[in-house]
């Protein structure tokens, strides 16, 4: 329906003939009542478009409420994988064959093959460092060292990183190629 602007003297003209003729007044109500219900009508759609997009929003926010409920746990076990792996990497080849010690050591690599298959159950992924880009995303450079790698590249890392699912649990520390130094040319000699 197109809307129609009309003068103070036109609406006297159609009150006075629709006091006249009553199929006038039936029309005007009738016109009345249809924009209204237009107006409803979209009102409704409104609110279902509405209930539909907090639906949705809720939905969502219990899925990655289950999904990542274990974060900060999760954040809080990864220096105990941390030691772990510190422990493992102390122990001198030597002690590992020693008959006093070698229960002790196997002790050590089970547990930290557990911790993993748990991280692994539960979606925490260990980030693949050296030899990739930095990614600022998933990684924190530390230092430039010199390398033959391209600049950029990560030749060390200080301290793994971790992903859960899809988000980031902990950056991984590195350290990153820095671009070879060119020999400065002096063009004014």
């Amino acid at each position: 329906m197109t809307e129609e602007t009309t003068t103070p003297e036109a609406e006297d003209l159609r009150e006075e003939t629709a006091a006249d003729a009553p199929e006038v007044a039936e029309h005007d109500a009738a016109s009345g009542l249809q924009a209204e219900l237009e107006d409803l009508r979209k009102q409704l759609l409104y609110a279902q478009a509405e209930t539909q997009n907090v639906r949705r929003r809720m939905e969502k926010d219990a899925q990655d409420a289950r999904a990542y409920a274990a974060t900060s746990f999760a954040r809080d076990i990864l220096s105990v994988a941390d030691n772990l792996a510190r422990a493992l990497s102390a122990i001198p080849p030597a002690m590992r064959e020693q008959e006093g010690t070698k229960a002790l050591v196997t002790g050590i690599e089970m547990t930290a093959k557990e911790l993993e298959n748990v991280f692994q159950r539960n979606g925490i992924t260990k980030i693949e460092s050296i030899g990739t880009p930095l990614d600022p995303n998933r990684h924190q450079a530390m230092v430039e060292l010199p390398s033959d790698q391209p600049p950029g590249t990560i030749v060390q890392e200080m301290q793994a990183g971790y992903m859960i699912k899809d988000r980031l649990l902990r950056p991984a520390l590195v350290g990153v190629a820095k671009a070879s130094e060119q020999p400065r040319v002096d063009l004014e000699a």
